[in-house]
Parts: structure tokens; sequence; C-alpha cells
């Protein structure tokens, strides 16, 4: 159940929290060939199962930025903020994919709130430090910072 924050001053005392882990997430050949339609990125190494089993991985990877998509929608099973007028998407910092996601995979994000500011007109920026867990691997899929500015 995710933990629950009402309006600006209750977003502003969340700076430096850890807000744990996601469910995991399957990474099935459907998933990356929808994100390949979508985004027009068919390259081989994603979407051609054939040539895939031949290549450096052993089979299909998914795409490093559908990974991060998921930021968003993991990060809402672990926090839900309400009372504020609007919440924008304002960036992604420091992305990085340190190691593949192969299909058949599982993949969960561990998220932080590391620093929330004020940023004018009564709204704050929340940036959450995000790291997409790999299931078996030590190293991430991927880590970033999300920038959300919230406004009253």
């Amino acid at each position: 159940m995710p933990l629950t924050v009402h309006g600006i001053p209750e977003i502003l005392a969340l700076g430096g929290r850890d807000l744990g882990r996601s469910e995991w997430k399957e990474v099935t050949q459907e998933l990356i060939d929808a994100y390949a339609y979508v985004s027009g990125d068919h390259q081989w190494i994603h979407t051609d199962v054939e040539r895939a089993a031949s290549g450096p991985y052993g089979r299909t990877i998914a795409h490093g930025y559908m990974v991060l998509s998921w930021g968003i929608p993991m990060f809402g099973e672990l926090l839900q903020v309400t009372g504020v007028g609007r919440a924008l998407n304002y960036g992604v910092n420091r992305v990085r994919y340190p190691a593949p996601v192969p299909v058949g995979s599982r993949v969960r994000l561990h998220a932080s709130v590391t620093e929330v500011k004020e940023v004018g007109r009564g709204g704050v920026q929340m940036t959450r430090g995000f790291t997409f867990e790999l299931e078996g691997s030590e190293k991430p899929a991927c880590v970033a910072e999300s920038l959300t500015h919230f406004y009253p």
C-alpha cells in the first residue's frame, strides 16, 4: 500500500525519504514489441527473436527507455500525492543503463525522494531517485533522477 501525502506542506517533508520497492514486473516480448511499435525503435536486438538468439545476450533485450518509462507507474505503487492542483513531469537527470534487461527477466523500482524544493507560484520540485533493480543481477537495469513539479 503506497504512502499518501496531502498537499504541498506534506510533500516538502518528504526530502531524504526512502520509499522502498515496487512489485516486480516481468519483461515480455509482447511488451518489447509494443514499445517498439509506439516508439518506432525496431532495432533487431529488441524485436528479432531469432537473430538476437545468436547475439551478445542470447535473446532479445528491452529498450532502455521502456524500462525508464515504468518509473512513474511503479512510483505510484510507493507514493500517492493528493491535494494538489496539478503535477507535471519536469525532466530526468543522470540516466544510465548499467545492465541489459533480457526478455523473461523481472524489474522493480527502488525509489527515494532525494530533495524537495520550492520553485515559485506556490509549487515545489520533487527530485526522485530511481533505481530499477534487475532480479538476479548485482547491477541495476537503470538509474535516474526524475523531477516532478507539484502546484496547489
